[in-house]
């Protein structure tokens, strides 16, 4: 028998055994302790056991996916969910055993309830092994369905579990619009249980299968209906999409209420700052990490023209609305100021003296040589919020308008730029810079307006951060906003407008919505980023010629069909 038709059993137990360390990790950080108390379907598995069937789901196709046959993938990804599950019943028997709690703080006896079902040793750790092979199994005949029903169950499976974690929050708000919790209480737990019912899984979770499996069978007959209307039909239909979308927009803030609309807002200014270091990072292929100096630059030109307090040695005292070009102005203007000293450096190099450059800007905004003009380490107090046509910008819900005024200029400014000569340019500056000015590209002027153009945005979003908090400190722009901003793009896709949206959704959205995950952040961010770079390089939503870059064994469309 040929070696490609053997089974791969090496596969299946190696993937187990990272699987298992995977969720002894997560164990041990205590995760699984802390989450545990958090059900997604309420009475029957807690968001701890999620991570770690999740772990088990995961793994287990991978396994399957290694294998030559639907038989021996299911086989390989039982073997695998059994290995995981032989790890856990270790560390459980470790926590019994000996005293971890030395070493290991999170090794509790609550741990170990949770890893035995509160069955104890042996009858927990049975019921473990066969959960966890069965999980294995799941995961070994996801992988072997067909490629829609595998999306469909993979989205309904999602949605049971975006809901559950939501459900306090969906409950407030809806309360909070009046309409009561009558017409969905039964998608929730009763009493003092959280996440959904077992029935309101059940229904979510059809719906969510039957919806896509509709969608992806009808979206090819629309799509071809559509495209043999007139143009002017066609542009009739577009027109109706983008009122829609607007309408949806402008009406958000009634339907979330005020806690989930300050979480569309601080989401709303990475978004801001993501589109701006995307061209940067993206579109031009130059690493910023000193990127929240602009962002900082920002906030405090308006907080130095704007401040009540007197504070200050010069108390301008100006409107926000004039205030506002002169900041981007400024951080136009020491984006070319950074740009200049590195023209010709590329790569790490670059990402050193950017980040420099960074630090150089938290330093001078602590010091006491500039503490009378910018307030040193006391910051900025008593900025005032701004007003359009007489109503005064100071709630989540009428400043979220200014950030989404914001998010759309920018949005439309990194469209048309994307397209243009100039954005050509900068592409072709990210392959390579000498190909880009042998053929007569300036790269000076290129990597000037990259900076220029990234550090407005950036500013932009500084300056609705002053108004919107009304004090400023040093320590809001440490190193790490530009690392959050930087994994965004690269999750979302990076040089991928549409990428920059999803990847702030999850970096920034969810972590808002999720306030027990505030501790593991990084730990997540981390996690991410590496499952990222394995499975998906090329982002959630990739531009096109990065896609095309990471697949290009792919059997893709040839260049000749490509032009036709």
């Amino acid at each position: 028998m040929s070696t490609q038709n053997r089974f791969n059993w090496q596969k299946a137990i190696q993937l187990g055994g990272i699987a298992g360390l995977i969720g002894v990790l997560i164990a041990l950080v205590g995760m699984v302790e802390s989450f545990d108390h958090r059900d997604i379907v309420a009475g029957a598995i807690s968001m701890g056991w999620t991570m770690l069937l999740l772990t088990v789901l995961v793994a287990a196709y991978f396994s399957a996916s290694h294998q030559p046959s639907k038989s021996f993938s299911l086989v390989a990804s039982g073997i695998t969910g059994f290995i995981f599950s032989l790890v856990m019943s270790l560390l459980a028997f470790l926590i019994e055993n000996l005293d971890l709690r030395q070493i290991l703080v999170n090794a509790s006896p609550n741990l170990l309830k949770i890893l035995t079902l509160e069955n104890g040793i042996p009858n927990g750790l049975i019921s473990l092994i066969v959960i966890s092979t069965i999980f294995g199994i799941l995961g070994g005949a996801l992988y072997i369905l067909p490629a829609k029903i595998r999306k469909a169950i993979s989205l309904g499976l999602g949605m049971v579990a975006f809901l559950g974690l939501m459900e306090d929050i969906i409950q407030v708000t809806i309360a909070s619009t009046g309409s009561g919790n009558s017409a969905i209480g039964w998608m929730f737990g009763r009493g003092t249980q959280s996440g959904l019912s077992i029935i309101g899984a059940i229904v979510v979770f059809g719906v969510v299968i039957g919806g896509n499996l509709l969608w992806g069978t009808n979206a090819p007959k629309i799509n071809a209906q559509v495209s043999k209307m007139p143009p002017n039909r066609q542009r009739s239909l577009r027109i109706l999409g983008y009122g829609l979308i607007l309408l949806v927009v402008l009406y958000l803030p009634v339907v979330l209420g005020l806690y989930l609309t300050e979480v569309v807002n601080v989401t709303g200014l990475f978004i801001l700052m993501g589109l701006g270091l995307n061209i940067v990072v993206g579109f031009a292929g130059l690493l910023d990490l000193g990127y929240v100096a602009f962002y900082a630059i920002g906030a405090y030109t308006v907080g130095v023209l704007t401040s009540l307090s007197g504070q200050l040695s010069t108390a301008f005292e100006w409107n926000f609305w004039w205030a506002l070009p002169v900041s981007i102005f400024i951080c136009v203007m020491a984006g070319v100021v950074l740009g200049i000293p590195v023209l010709n450096m590329r790569g790490d190099y670059l990402a050193i003296v950017t980040l420099g450059f960074g630090e150089i800007i938290r330093i001078l905004a602590l010091s006491d040589f500039l503490k009378p003009h910018i307030g040193g380490s006391q910051g900025i107090v008593n900025i005032p919020p701004p007003d359009f046509l007489g109503v005064l910008l100071n709630k989540p819900q009428t400043l979220y308008y200014l950030i989404v005024a914001g998010c759309i200029l920018a949005l439309f400014v990194s469209q048309r730029l994307r397209d243009s000569r100039l954005g050509r340019s900068w592409k072709a500056m990210r392959e390579d810079e000498d190909v880009a000015q042998a053929m007569g590209i300036n790269l000076v002027a290129t990597k000037l307006l990259a900076f220029a153009t990234g550090a407005a945005f950036s500013g932009l979003s500084g300056t609705i951060l002053a108004v919107k908090l009304g004090t400023i400190y040093p320590h809001s722009f440490a190193l790490l906003i530009s690392i959050n901003v930087l994994s965004l793009i690269i999750v979302g896709g990076m040089g991928s407008i549409p990428g920059v949206f999803i990847g702030g959704l999850l970096l920034a959205g969810m972590p808002e919505l999720l306030r027990e995950f505030a501790e593991y952040r990084l730990l997540i961010y981390g996690a991410l980023l590496v499952v990222m770079m394995q499975v998906r390089p090329e982002g959630f939503w990739p531009e096109e010629t990065h896609k095309r870059e990471f697949h290009e064994d792919a059997p893709d469309v040839t260049p000749v069909q490509e032009a036709a």
